[in-house]
């Protein structure tokens, strides 16, 4: 591709210099916002009516994997704007297998220990990327993930469990086993979108303001990436562009219902404990 930012479709597409940051420091910002104004006071209407779903006690981490009942969730996942973007790390052929919401309250102490997301998922070739999509203002301020340039070159590092932190992950890097001297904030207005490698260090501050910061961050990997179903035997994958000529994993089905709920009753115990790999 040249390094036009635009193709004959219409749409931007990242120019090679972009997917040459990307590769390089393992993420990327600087997008022209994916959503506009009325479509990010859709983002928030629409995770306000999948909250409503929860049950009592229940948080918005909960509300993972609801593309598989969600349509309205599921057309997000693949707003063909991010599938463009997300075809120009990953190639021609790719699915969908992951959504999550972060939302952090104004004045809540909740952090994101320092982590790599490769460490927990059972996924294997590294050939993966995560989209955040930033339905409100992330910033310094309200506690915008943090990433340290260049880490997904470094290959995994082994992660311990902790209970003594304010991190919503009890399995993280020990701490000084990184410096995070160069860690920067991804910055980013309500409907604009970065990516990030499986491999990179990241992590997320408290928010000490008077101001919520919600993400949904999704996940697609290449068709030639195999999830472990020993581990997480109901993991499903939804081809959004190309083929699939491997047909490494189960095929999920597109949801119907506008807002539903996925049911986990299924869940054990030990699957429950799988679940910190579902993390920003």
């Amino acid at each position: 591709m040249s390094d036009s930012a635009a193709t004959a479709q219409g749409g931007p597409r990242l120019t090679d210099a972009q997917k040459a940051q990307y590769h390089e420091r393992g993420y990327l910002t600087g997008l022209p916002p994916v959503f506009s104004a009325a479509e990010v006071a859709d983002l928030n209407a629409g995770f306000s009516r999948l909250c409503d779903l929860l049950d009592e006690g229940e948080d918005s981490k909960e509300i993972r994997e609801w593309h598989e009942s969600s349509l309205w969730l599921f057309d997000i996942c693949r707003h063909v704007q991010i599938l463009d973007y997300v075809e120009d790390i990953l190639g021609p052929d790719f699915y969908l297998w992951a959504s999550n919401y972060f939302a952090k309250e104004p004045n809540s102490p909740s952090t994101v220990g320092w982590h790599q997301d490769g460490f927990y998922w059972p996924l294997s070739p590294h050939h993966s990327v995560t989209v955040w999509i930033a339905c409100t203002d992330s910033d310094e301020a309200n506690g915008a993930m943090r990433v340290i340039p260049g880490t997904h070159a470094t290959g995994l590092i082994k992660h311990q469990r902790s209970t003594d932190t304010e991190s919503v992950l009890t399995l993280e890097l020990k701490e000084g086993s990184v410096s995070t001297d160069d860690a920067v904030p991804i910055a980013l207005k309500a409907g604009e979108i970065s990516l990030h490698d499986d491999r990179i260090i990241h992590g997320s501050p408290g928010n000490p303001s008077s101001r919520p910061r919600v993400g949904l961050t999704v996940r697609y990997s290449g068709t030639d990436v195999k999830c472990d179903l020993a581990v997480n035997p109901h993991f499903k994958s939804y081809l959004m562009r190309g083929t699939d000529t491997f047909r490494h994993n189960p095929v999920g089905t597109v949801p119907t219902e506008q807002y539903g709920r996925l049911i986990r009753e299924h869940l054990s115990i030990e699957e429950a404990d799988q679940d910190e790999w579902h993390d920003e």
